[in-house]
């Protein structure tokens, strides 16, 4: 009998490991493997390749910062819907400090990025002290700051330099370098989440906002803190997206949709809406998965507006199989 047991523990230790794994990532993979065939039959340029998923990669690297950022505030249970307007204001002001000088280039930088920050200490003081609804409270904020740019500038604002543009251009290893600028920061946002007092914070105020203020945790301040980090990377995406566009416009960031985008990647990824649950790496797989989405379209030159279809449906049935989880893992 002890033996059985013996030769029983690591198939259980597995299970439990595989059962870890958020379903998307196996959706993610079946996509793959689905799009093999699909690429070499269909696809205008080849089929899968290195430069298909480099391809993705990139263009998935603005979507995947303020999907992060968004992370920090579903965890705690609010949402962030000025991120988009973040972003324009972010690109706005990088070009038009910049004008196409590197030596501003730090001087924009830190700037930007203190503005987004500070952008999301409102927000957190709108859903903190005021008690504003943090949909109302947010899109309050994204609206004041679309009308400011809408009001300042009517087109694309200065430039940045050449040299700022090897941000989103260049290259470390042989590999495009946004790839390794990804990877830092899901690797940091996961060591925040997963090994700090803050993060464990994050998830106690996201699960039960009362007992982790009886339990001695300032939950004002965690809330307004992840705020502020979604300020703060909704600002990055915005320094990123320029450096790939050259130049910023008030309209870059709501044309993207990346407050709607942002929320369905944590979605997918395995977050609860209502707080206390998720993780980077699902929402980096959550934006992996649109990103997929668009790169195969693109190549198999299918209706844009069909891939609009499918994002709806996959988001369903991630929310879906999440639900069903979490009811069996009640029971």
């Amino acid at each position: 009998m002890h033996s059985l047991i013996v030769n029983l523990g690591p198939r259980v230790r597995w299970r439990r490991i595989l059962r870890r794994v958020p379903p998307i990532f196996w959706a993610l993979m079946l996509m793959l493997l689905l799009s093999v065939p699909l690429l070499a039959v269909y696809s205008r340029a080849g089929g899968m390749s290195w430069a298909f998923i480099s391809n993705m990669l990139e263009r998935s690297v603005t979507l995947a910062i303020v999907a992060v950022g968004q992370t920090f505030v579903i965890l705690v249970g609010s949402v962030d819907l000025s991120v988009a307007f973040v972003i324009s204001l972010a690109a706005v002001l990088a070009s038009f400090i910049m004008q196409g000088d590197p030596s501003m280039i730090a001087v924009a930088v830190p700037l930007i990025l203190l503005g987004g920050a500070l952008i999301g200490v409102v927000n957190g003081v709108l859903v903190t002290r005021l008690n504003v609804n943090p949909l109302i409270a947010t899109l309050g904020t994204g609206l004041i700051i679309q009308g400011v740019l809408n009001t300042s500038f009517q087109n694309f604002a200065g430039s940045v330099p050449r040299e700022y543009q090897q941000l989103a251009y260049g290259r470390l290893l042989g590999l495009p370098a946004p790839i390794f600028l990804l990877a830092a920061l899901v690797a940091l946002a996961s060591f925040v989440l997963v090994r700090t007092r803050f993060g464990a914070h994050l998830y106690a105020v996201g699960g039960n906002k009362e007992a982790a203020r009886l339990a001695g945790i300032r939950t004002t301040r965690v809330i307004m803190l992840a705020h502020a980090i979604a300020g703060l990377l909704a600002a990055a995406a915005g320094l990123f997206l320029v450096s790939r566009l050259g130049s910023g416009a008030p309209w870059v960031g709501p044309d993207g949709i990346y407050d709607l985008e942002s929320i369905a990647a944590v979605v997918v990824g395995g977050a609860l809406l209502a707080g206390g649950r998720g993780g980077v790496f699902g929402t980096l797989a959550g934006v992996l998965i649109l990103g997929f989405i668009d790169s195969l379209f693109n190549q198999l030159g299918i209706d844009p507006y069909l891939k609009q279809v499918l994002r709806g449906a996959i988001i369903i049935a991630a929310v879906a199989v999440y639900s069903i989880r979490s009811r069996e893992e009640v029971a």
